[in-house]
């Protein structure tokens, strides 16, 4: 492993990173999306689930051109549905676990999108 050259804050916020590891969101407090977002991906380890996360993003996305496009403002209540609806199947059914967005919104919302430019840059496996 390369060694780790960063210092001071740096060090700090990892060692925070760390002292969520293992832990739930019904536990844990999370001051910052940084400390949120290892829990975000631990809840989101089963591979069909991050699959489903990102049919759904991607369909939310195709979604609102449509509607920007058409004006077809009525669209826009397919968008949580969509969004949500395909994130939930795959907590509920292969994950296993109760969503994040329960505990968490806004942290649990930028997570999806963190996790999605991820997948698609190729960070994160899909």
């Amino acid at each position: 492993m390369p060694p780790d050259n960063r210092q001071g804050d740096d060090m700090k916020t990892d060692a925070s990173l760390d002292r969520n590891k293992g832990q739930d969101a019904n536990t844990t407090r999370f001051a910052t999306f940084r400390e949120f977002y290892p829990f975000y991906l631990k809840e989101h380890a089963n591979p069909t689930c991050r699959r489903l996360h990102v049919v759904g993003s991607t369909l939310v996305l195709a979604v609102l051109v449509w509607v920007l496009a058409t004006q077809n403002w009525a669209g826009l209540w397919l968008l949580p549905l969509i969004g949500y609806g395909f994130a939930w199947v795959g907590h509920f059914f292969f994950e296993k676990n109760r969503p994040a967005t329960f505990k968490y919104p806004l942290y649990s919302l930028a997570g999806d999108w963190v996790m999605y430019w991820q997948v698609l840059t190729g960070k994160i496996r899909f």
